[in-house]
């Protein structure tokens, strides 16, 4: 099992360290975003992890492209390049090149070079966040702003640990 290789407690990981969530398109082209929610579990007999990504978002459109995505944990040292990668659209810059990640695409699949932990994920369900859909109103003030996210339920089919 991929749990019991990883050796970690991967939600607080998630929650304190962020991570990137990454996704390329057939065409090569890529994008990632820093993402802190989430959740991992067993959901129809396979070891998943849940990612949100709100449409609005310039990697939702790589995410809608793909059934592979990664999320790659960095630790502390690369925890302010994350913030960045968290407040910076892909549209305007090549957030790669401007924070100094080495980024590597093999069948679909991105990979950063310094990252402690990457999760390979596969896509297999996807729902959207409604607002009919909340018991507690009060995470209703999450969505101020900007749109639901939608749910990405996804398979972990490999990890590499540094």
């Amino acid at each position: 099992m991929i749990y019991e290789k990883i050796g970690a407690p991967l939600c607080s990981r998630l929650n304190n360290e962020y991570a990137l969530l990454a996704a390329a398109k057939n065409d090569g082209s890529y994008n990632f975003m820093t993402v802190s929610w989430g959740g991992f579990g067993i959901l129809w007999g396979k070891e998943v992890c849940f990612v949100f990504v709100r449409p609005e978002r310039h990697t939702y459109s790589f995410c809608e492209s793909t059934d592979i995505f990664t999320l790659s944990f960095f630790g502390d040292e690369r925890h302010a390049d994350l913030l960045k990668c968290g407040r910076v659209s892909g549209k305007s810059i090549d957030k790669a090149k401007e924070y100094g990640f080495e980024v590597s695409c093999e069948n679909s699949t991105l990979k950063f070079g310094d990252a402690k932990l990457t999760l390979t994920l596969k896509k297999l369900y996807a729902q959207d966040i409604s607002e009919e859909c909340f018991f507690d109103r009060s995470l209703l003030s999450n969505y101020k702003n900007s749109g639901y996210h939608r749910m990405y339920v996804c398979e972990l089919t490999c990890a590499d640990k540094k």
